[in-house]
């Protein structure tokens, strides 16, 4: 099964399984609801990801000449072609495999092979730091077991720094003038694309968040 479609299958799992729970529980499926069951569901998957580039860091750093050779003999995007290569079901959970997007993103940023960057370790603080809350707070949007209060403080500690950690993050890449080793075609989908979900979500989870905390309910979910 190709990489990309794995990855999206375990984001699917992880969000219909919620989305079921709640408009069964709750009679409907509110949009706001739907957004961060994929959103949560995404950084949980992750959330592994980030974990896998600590345990197998000197892995990635030996698999950056294979991804860069790869660029050049073929002219494919790593990203793309790591997306598209094959992984067999019984390393559907393997360390090395997932450690190997990494090292095909480092072809556009560096900084995943370094670990003294700020990249390579606010990621791999964000894979251990906030998978456990990531699932608290999607277990909260999904059931309800918090108090609203308890859940909007939390999301707006997490929705927070994720938006603060991530713009960080865009601001070292340009600080560190790495953009300008890729082409525009590579920052905007390679760079860009992929964090920003990272700013967006967590800012409309900020507004999420203020709700519960003010409205004192789980209403702007709907149901």
């Amino acid at each position: 099964m190709p990489a990309g479609l794995l990855a999206a299958l375990k984001i699917a799992v992880l969000a219909i399984l919620g989305i079921a729970h709640r408009g069964y529980w709750h009679g409907g499926i509110d949009i706001t609801y739907v957004v961060f069951a994929l959103f949560l569901s995404t950084n949980l998957v992750i959330c592994f990801w980030e974990i896998c580039l600590y345990l197998r860091r000197d892995y990635i750093e030996s698999r950056i000449a294979y991804w860069q050779q790869q660029r050049l003999h073929s002219g494919r995007s790593p990203a793309l072609a790591f997306l598209m290569a094959r992984v067999p079901l019984r390393s559907a959970f393997s360390p090395d495999t997932w450690a190997d997007v990494w090292a095909a993103y480092s072809v556009y940023d560096g900084s995943y092979a370094d670990r003294r960057s700020y990249g390579f370790n606010v990621d791999v603080g964000n894979g251990f730091v906030t998978a456990i809350p990531t699932l608290i707070l999607y277990a909260a949007f999904t059931t309800e077991f918090l108090s609203p209060l308890a859940a909007g403080i939390l999301g707006i500690m997490f929705f927070w720094q994720w938006t603060y950690a991530t713009s960080i993050y865009l601001m070292s890449f340009f600080v560190a003038k790495r953009h300008r080793d890729i082409s525009r075609g590579e920052l905007y989908g390679m760079i860009l694309g992929f964090n920003a979900p990272w700013i967006l979500c967590p800012l409309f989870g900020l507004y999420v968040s203020i709700r519960l905390v003010v409205e004192g309910s789980y209403g702007v979910f709907g149901g």
